[in-house]
Order: structure tokens, then C-alpha cells, then sequence
């Protein structure tokens, strides 16, 4: 299969910290770009066979992909890339990306609750709204829109939205997507978000790697996005190496791996495909469940 990106385009992808190349491009993500095509291919195959069986007449959804994994793991470089390799094959021409991030309460809502600290644990999203957003994707409507975070402000930002438009796929990312609701005690159904997946992608990789890709991204951030006076994290711009080292550490050693331990690695057999990533950020093994 020729690659349909550039190196250039390759490079604009990358998150900070992530050494994605042309090689790795070629070997895993292009092959597995068109493994989901086929996929997305087939639901549409099956959705018109059975509408033919049972005599009605219903347009096929979009099919959606769902990515989790820990902070600092490459989830955001790796939904970028699927994203635009998928939209070059020709049964999946309009393929969008939504993060959960936009789901998360707003700040003020989270510092009411006591739950800044827990920022991006399962409790500190508004699960109704992404719920809502994903059964309507899933249920065929023309336009459904989900709020927009910034990354910078560290918050939602209240005129902003995103807006996707029946595309073929979905590519639905965020750390708890594959997080299930709590059982019911009556027989009433509780739905997962992850129930409205066709397809779900675990990105995984050792827990110590992981810290060392959050630290070594910290502390690249120190000198690039803090410097932004409007950044949230602005105050940690002026710490020393050392300083900024602590920091990182104790962020990710109180909340980060925190989260990793208690609520998403146990999510990890659940996908459908886990990627395994080694400690130079590149995918060593890729693990299919076939039944």
C-alpha cells in the first residue's frame, strides 16, 4: 500500500514528545488504517443486508472507533494519524475526531466539587452529555455538537463548540472511554459510553515509561506552553530544572498514575485492539481479538 501522507504532514501530526516516523507509519498504522476501513466497510455491508431482511428503509451510521489509554501515552497522536489515514481510503472519505476532554466538568463546577485534584478520574466528566452525544452520533442525527476544551486555559470554553455531521467514522479518544457504568439493581439498562463503539483501541505501554514520557513532556512544556502568560499552568514556567522535575513528579505520582492504576488500565481488556508501545514511543506489538 503506497503511504498516502508526507513526512511533513508525518512530522505535523506528532504530539510533543512522540517520534513518529515514516517507517513506523508504514509498518503499523497504514496497515491498521485499512484493517478498520474494512471493518467500517462491513458494518455498512451488514447494516444494508439486514435493512433488506427486515424490509426497511434506514441510512447506515457512522462507525465509531474509540481510543483510551493513560496520560502521556501518545492517544492524541495516534487518533490525528488514524484520522487522516482513514479519510484517504475510499469508504471512509469523512472521518471526524471528538476528545472527551470537552466533557469534562467545567473548572468552577470541579472546584465546587472538590474534584480539581481528580481532573480526568471517571467522576470529574459530565457522562450524561457524552452519552447523549455518542447515542445521537449513533442514532444518525445530521448535526451534533460537543463543547470545546482548551488546553491552554486548562477549561471549557463556553462559545465554542464542535459540531460533527454524519461522518463515515468517529474517532471517539479520550483516558475513560472504555470505563464501564456501575451495574444496575433493578434490570434497567445503564449504558457505557463504549457500548456505542464498533471498534475500541487500547494504547498501552509499562507505567514507569509512561512517567518518563509525562516528566520529559512537563518539562518541555515549561519552556513552550507555560510561557503563555494566559496558560494555566503559567505559574510553573519560572521553576528551576529541579523545581520543574518535583513538580511533575508529584503530579504524576498523585494523580496520573493514580488514575492509571484504579480506572484505566483495568479497562484495557475490554478493546478490541491494543497497541503496546516501548520505551522509545514506538508500537512493539499490536494485539487483534479475533471472536
Amino acid at each position: 500500500m503506497a503511504l498516502p501522507l508526507t513526512p511533513a504532514e508525518i512530522v505535523g501530526l506528532r504530539g510533543l514528545g512522540d517520534r513518529l516516523d515514516l517507517h513506523e507509519v508504514t509498518e503499523v498504522y497504514l496497515p491498521l488504517s485499512k484493517l478498520l476501513n474494512l471493518y467500517a466497510a462491513g458494518a455498512k455491508q451488514l447494516h444494508r443486508a439486514t435493512s433488506d431482511f427486515l424490509g426497511q428503509k434506514s441510512s447506515s451510521t457512522p462507525f465509531v472507533i474509540g481510543v483510551a489509554g493513560s496520560v502521556a501515552v501518545g492517544k492524541s497522536t495516534i487518533a490525528r494519524l488514524l484520522r487522516e489515514l482513514l479519510a484517504r481510503w475510499e469508504d471512509t472519505p469523512r472521518v471526524e475526531l471528538v476528545t472527551t476532554d470537552g466533557f469534562l466538568l467545567p473548572n468552577a463546577e470541579l472546584q465546587r466539587r472538590g474534584l480539581m485534584d481528580r481532573k480526568g478520574f471517571p467522576e470529574s466528566y459530565d457522562r450524561r452529555a457524552l452519552l447523549r452525544f455518542v447515542s445521537k452520533i449513533k442514532s444518525g442525527v445530521e448535526e451534533v455538537r460537543a463543547p470545546f476544551y482548551s488546553h491552554l486555559s486548562y477549561d471549557i470554553v463556553g462559545d465554542a463548540e464542535i459540531v460533527v455531521r454524519r461522518p463515515d467514522v468517529l474517532i471517539v479518544e479520550g483516558l475513560n472511554v472504555l470505563q464501564p457504568a456501575r451495574l444496575p439493581r433493578d434490570g434497567m439498562a445503564i449504558p457505557f459510553v463504549s457500548d456505542f463503539f464498533n471498534l475500541s483501541i487500547y494504547i498501552d505501554a509499562d507505567a514507569k515509561v509512561i512517567e518518563d514520557w509525562y516528566v520529559t513532556r512537563f518539562m518541555r512544556l515549561r519552556q513552550t506552553a507555560f510561557q503563555d502568560p494566559g496558560a494555566f499552568f503559567h505559574r510553573y514556567a519560572g521553576l528551576s530544572l529541579d523545581e520543574a522535575r518535583i513538580e511533575a513528579l508529584r503530579i504524576w505520582t498523585s494523580i496520573n498514575r493514580k488514575n492509571l492504576y484504579e480506572n484505566i488500565l483495568p479497562t484495557r481488556q475490554r478493546a478490541r485492539l491494543i497497541l503496546r508501545k516501548g520505551p522509545d514511543h514506538r508500537v512493539e506489538t499490536v494485539s487483534l481479538r479475533r471472536i
